[in-house]
């Protein structure tokens, strides 16, 4: 069968099972668009290239499968740099095809050409640059294959306007063939029969599950290590959910922000099991001052990851889910959970800690007092189903939620973790509702964040995709707001944004969306309830908050955990 290597081109995507992928075209990627007409996949046009990238990056998040996007040659490929590296960093399989100029223009600065696969290079697993239509089914075929297999990422098929128009023999590649990519899913024996053994001598041990756990589907697997072993867990901002929050051995989010019982938890252990986590430096903070008593077993299937910043006692380079299962197997073999030694003295200390140095914030309801963002967001969590899918921005507002929503369930919290991408939130979240329709989605987003991207929601609105946004409005640049009080002596120079302008209710009408605005704490729940009824379109909320408030604890770039700063309301006015 002869087709056009753009009839190719989507065909193989069909082949690959791809239901939803996201777009906009231009002159370059315009053969592709035209097969697009009859195919089965849904197209999502959206209104900005970086738009593209975080709806396919929510969707893979969601789904698990990887996300599609589609976007011309020149200024569209660069603008979806920004969601590449973000997938990079966290380690979402993305499939990103770019339009490149004819072939024989390449290299001759023609209009809206631009190097690529050059740019993407090191923000992609792999990039393609195809010079012939034949080889496009094994490029898609190799695509998928990188960006779901070991440890998940982005890939680019970077496709000129003259391959798409060419001729081609029609093919389905039943495999792949990548010698120089085989992937160590399977641990190493001893490494884990050596793991078993260390836990069975660990006094004051911590679970420290990263996204790892989520990307391998290992949640089941590791729920069984902590409850044979007892051992408590925390989970990092990219692993929310991998653990359940209300399960009496998860002490949740450590790092910057994270709780008292999750840091210090880390810092007084003698162990430390690493499971899918990289020792980010917003967990570790100053490396040298970070768990110094604790051994370290680190669980990777990246082998680059393991003494990269810390060096292991016990490496295992695999599969998560599957070294986690052998390790179950090898402490059963050395007697379950009766070969644990006696943690009591342990999860005492963890239940003091927990009960001195809660979580704190407190919301009057008296005439003129501010409206406090952890309350909206408890309200939030309180009123929505079990399962909602959160996305979050980045900023004070992504720390409030990961923080204050309870995640009892994998793949239900959405957010920027290692980039940090301002704007990520409102186009993510319509990725994940196309990804999972049947789900309530919310985004809380800041006002900073919210004004980088709200433009996709018209994208939401125009393909009827119901996403709610809770807009924490504070009028600052909070996080950066927070960092000038604390460290330059209150000198705040460009984080104010207005609490008016823009009028988010009237912008959210002008896209198509509900709009509200809440400026009482008696009208959050009211104005949740009505924003959960609406089904048939977008709603935004803007919740008018507290600008001074700030995220606790907190542990100063920097410094060691052990200088972890708490609430100086609460407690012993810090740590």
């Amino acid at each position: 069968m002869k087709l056009t290597g753009a009839q190719a081109l989507i065909k193989s995507l069909e082949m690959e099972g791809v239901e939803v992928m996201f777009g906009l075209p231009g002159g370059a990627i315009l053969p592709v668009y035209d097969p697009i007409i009859d195919s089965t996949i849904r197209h999502i046009l959206v209104r900005h290239e970086q738009g593209a990238g975080h709806m396919a990056e929510g969707y893979a998040h969601v789904t698990g499968r990887p996300g599609v996007a589609i976007v011309t040659s020149g200024p569209a490929a660069t603008n979806i740099v920004t969601p590449l590296c973000d997938a990079y960093m966290d380690s979402i399989p993305l499939v990103v095809i770019t339009g490149q100029v004819p072939s024989a223009a390449i290299g001759s600065d023609a209009f809206q050409e631009c190097d690529t696969t050059g740019i993407t290079m090191s923000v992609t697993k792999h990039n393609w640059l195809v010079m012939d239509a034949q080889d496009i089914p094994r490029i898609v075929r190799e695509a998928f294959h990188i960006a779901t297999t070991g440890r998940p990422g982005p890939v680019l098929i970077d496709v000129p306007k003259d391959v798409s128009m060419q001729m081609m023999d029609w093919y389905w590649p039943n495999s792949v063939d990548l010698p120089g990519y085989k992937p160590t899913t399977v641990g190493h024996p001893r490494m884990i029969k050596e793991a078993a053994r260390f836990i069975s001598e660990s006094r004051r041990p911590v679970i420290y599950a990263g996204g790892g756990i989520l990307k391998a589907r290992a949640a089941e697997a590791l729920r069984t290590l902590a409850e044979m072993t007892g051992i408590p867990v925390v989970t990092t901002l990219m692993a929310r959910g991998a653990f359940p929050d209300r399960h009496e051995l998860c002490l949740g989010m450590p790092g910057m922000h994270g709780n008292y019982t999750a840091v210090t938890a880390m810092q007084k252990s003698d162990l430390l099991i690493a499971l899918g986590s990289r020792f980010d430096d917003r967990v570790t903070g100053k490396v040298p001052s970070f768990a110094p008593e604790a051994k370290i077993i680190h669980v990777d299937i990246d082998p680059a990851e393991l003494g990269k910043v810390r060096r292991p006692d016990v490496p295992i380079v695999g599969d998560c889910r599957q070294v986690i299962q052998e390790l179950v197997k090898a402490i059963e073999a050395m007697g379950g959970a009766d070969s644990q030694p006696d943690r009591t003295e342990w999860m005492a200390q963890l239940r003091q800690w927990q009960k001195e140095f809660p979580l704190h914030y407190e919301q009057s309801f008296d005439e003129g007092g501010a409206l406090k963002p952890q309350y909206v967001i408890e309200q939030l969590r309180d009123a929505t189903p079990d399962d909602c899918i959160v996305v979050s921005g980045v900023g004070q507002h992504q720390m409030w939620t990961s923080q204050h929503w309870k995640f009892d369930y994998p793949y239900t919290w959405v957010n920027s973790g290692g980039l940090g991408t301002m704007g990520f939130a409102v186009p993510a979240a319509i990725g994940a509702k196309a990804g999972m329709p049947d789900r309530m989605v919310w985004a809380v987003d800041g006002d900073g964040c919210f004004q980088m991207t709200a433009q996709e929601l018209v994208t939401a609105a125009a393909e009827r995709i119901p996403v709610k946004i809770a807009i924490l409005n504070n009028a600052y640049l909070g996080m950066v707001r927070q960092w000038q009080e604390m460290f330059y002596e209150e000198r705040y120079s460009e984080v104010y944004l207005s609490p008016d302008l823009p009028d988010y209710v009237k912008w959210a009408e002008a896209m198509g969306c509900v709009g509200l605005r809440v400026e009482r704490p008696e009208e959050v729940l009211p104005a949740i309830e009505k924003a959960n009824s609406i089904d048939d379109r977008p709603v935004v909320i803007d919740f008018r908050t507290d600008s001074s408030e700030k995220v606790y604890p907190m542990v100063a770039a920097g410094h060691s955990n052990d200088d972890i700063i708490v609430d100086p309301a609460h407690g012993e006015g810090g740590r």
